[in-house]
């Protein structure tokens, strides 16, 4: 007994050395993944940093100075900002938030509808219905403007706040999306228990499906907002009075006068960085919203 334990001491030893020597290697790799997140972080935020930074430098300093050191023009940038052509760049803001908040709102009602009937009643033709909508999702937007633009010129719909609009209510991510998270969270003997109790169609939706869809719908409703504010292949396609531009477009008139004019490359990035507080403000609200309904949702269940 006392032989065998003397020789089996040395192979536990070495089984205790293997593992010491493995543990460092994990570690190793299991640092690659932080590695390329951290580098696609820096790939994403450098350049809003830049804009953040730039936005701050008067026109001398904006081709003078380092890159990323602040200026001292940001004021001055924005009261250049508000006096150009009387302000335009504030209507220009006006338009965009009229086109993100009411199209993201008809959108999302419009999924929540589609969402919840594709999820929940069963009828022929439901899922070539589906299938037709996920190709919805894979077509690029680019293909359907022109066709777009024909349609609503029959109508004689061009160069107003319609053709921006309408085009956007149906969004076939959001109405896939809707039915996904209809389908996990509205649970069909609930559903069967409204209408045992009488309980129409409609009510159905609006008193019961629609209080558990409402993370989902959240989501929708961020997505198409972002969407919205950021198009500028429609708008472009669409209105020729800078009157009705959304911010992308003003920013790209803009920019194309910058090539005459270089004193407007400051308006520009200004009027960029002040693009992007609203949609960071909303990210910020609905992500406080998501937290709120998860832990209520918690207690409830």
């Amino acid at each position: 007994m006392t032989s065998l334990a003397v020789h089996e001491a040395p192979a536990a030893t070495g089984a205790t050395g293997t593992a010491r020597g493995r543990t460092p290697l994990r570690g190793r790799i299991a640092l690659v993944p932080t590695a390329v997140l951290l580098l696609g972080a820096l790939y994403c935020l450098l350049p809003v940093a830049w804009v953040v930074i730039a936005s701050t430098k008067s026109g001398s300093e904006l081709f003078s100075t380092f890159t990323f050191l602040p200026g001292t023009g940001f004021a001055d940038n924005i009261r250049d900002l508000d006096a150009y052509r009387d302000g335009i760049y504030w209507q220009w803001m006006g338009n965009s938030a009229l086109y993100a908040v009411l199209g993201a709102l008809l959108s999302t009602c419009v999924s929540a509808v589609s969402g919840f009937a594709l999820a929940t009643y069963r009828f022929r033709g439901r899922e070539t219905m589906f299938n037709i909508l996920l190709a919805g999702v894979l077509m690029p937007p680019i293909i359907l403007a022109i066709p777009q633009y024909l349609l609503l010129a029959q109508a004689d719909l061009t160069d107003s706040y319609w053709s921006v609009l309408l085009p956007q209510i149906l969004s076939p991510y959001g109405v896939y999306l809707s039915r996904i998270y209809a389908a996990a969270a509205v649970p069909g003997d609930v559903v069967e228990a409204g209408r045992m109790d009488g309980a129409g169609e409609w009510r159905i939706f609006t008193r019961i499906a629609l209080p558990m869809m409402v993370p989902g719908l959240v989501t929708v409703f961020l997505f198409q907002f972002v969407a919205i504010w950021n198009n500028f292949l429609l708008p472009y396609i669409m209105l020729s009075d800078d009157e009705r531009f959304p911010l992308t477009l003003g920013l790209f008139t803009l920019l194309e006068q910058g090539s005459n004019t270089p004193a407007l490359y400051t308006l520009v990035i200004t009027g960029a960085f002040l693009a992007v507080v609203p949609l960071v403000a909303l990210f910020l609200v609905v992500q406080r919203f998501w937290s709120l309904d998860l832990l209520s949702g918690a207690v409830k269940s």
